[in-house]
């Protein structure tokens, strides 16, 4: 593809709209692309030009918020964050995410995503309940400690990971790579207490044990999380609390209040001072 001419690229787009009870089928539209478009960018253009009932999310357009991930050419990418001429074709194929139920077109229902999400009490738990209701000071948190789940802070739950993974292909009530990398990401962290709490919602038959480390979750991973790296530590992390062979730190305590005392800096003249 000559990268400085416009080319026409056929987008063939899975439709499907559950109101009017039609089967999932494709259409194709001719966009003109040109050097630097994205596949958000072509969408954008068809639904505003040739097809107003075309739906697909969409929100930052900047690989942030998480909203547009979907299906092109046969593997889940960012519409937002994907050029066209990545893909060396004049044609593409764009279908939404798989293991994900089908809302219209290319919008898939995200909520089994946020459900099992918000099963791992993905947030800090800490047995000191007055100091989390009546927090008087941060607690601390070491550069090193941060390091071991840095990475893992990075999702946007786009549900790429899970539209890559085989088990959650073959098994839609398996916890999931990004609700499990999560889990590893607040049991990880110096200043959490709640990993038992974690672990008896993962310890099951569809939790982190059916992780078969096939790594499809972090080779699709749009932010480069390494999922699958995160479920292995997991486990790790619970078989060494069975048997003993790690018992899990004191939690951090808060930082000490600051009573340094630095001398006040004068203000600075004005460079352009009032006439008198």
């Amino acid at each position: 593809m000559d990268k400085e001419k416009n080319e026409q690229i056929t987008f063939k787009i899975q439709r499907y709209n559950p109101e009017k009870g039609s089967e999932p089928h494709f259409q194709e539209f001719i966009v003109t692309s040109s050097r630097g478009m994205t596949i958000l960018d072509g969408l954008i253009y068809i639904k505003e030009n040739l097809d107003s009932t075309l739906a697909f999310r969409t929100s930052c357009r900047m690989a942030i918020c998480g909203s547009c991930g979907m299906l092109i050419n046969n593997y889940p990418h960012l519409a937002c964050h994907t050029q066209i001429e990545e893909f060396h074709s004049s044609r593409l194929t764009i279908k939404p995410l798989p293991n994900l139920p089908i809302i219209k077109d290319l919008v898939v229902d995200l909520n089994p995503l946020f459900e099992t999400h918000k099963s791992i009490k993905p947030y800090i738990l800490r047995h000191d309940d007055k100091e989390m209701e009546n927090p008087t000071a941060e607690f601390t948190l070491s550069p090193q400690g941060l390091e071991a789940f840095l990475q893992f802070t990075y999702c946007i739950k786009c549900g790429i990971c899970i539209s890559a993974c085989p088990t959650s292909a073959s098994d839609k009530f398996f916890t999931g790579p990004q609700a499990l990398a999560q889990c590893y990401r607040y049991c990880a962290d110096t200043r959490d207490e709640g990993e038992m709490e974690r672990f008896s919602v993962i310890d099951t038959d569809h939790g982190v044990w059916h992780c078969h480390l096939a790594g499809a979750c972090s080779e699709a991973c749009p932010k480069g999380l390494d999922p699958a790296l995160a479920i292995q530590l997991l486990k790790r992390q619970m078989v060494s609390r069975t048997v003993g062979l790690g018992k899990k730190e004191l939690p951090a305590s808060t930082v000490p209040p600051n009573t340094e005392t630095k001398p006040k800096v004068p203000f600075p003249d004005f460079t352009v001072k009032g006439s008198k």
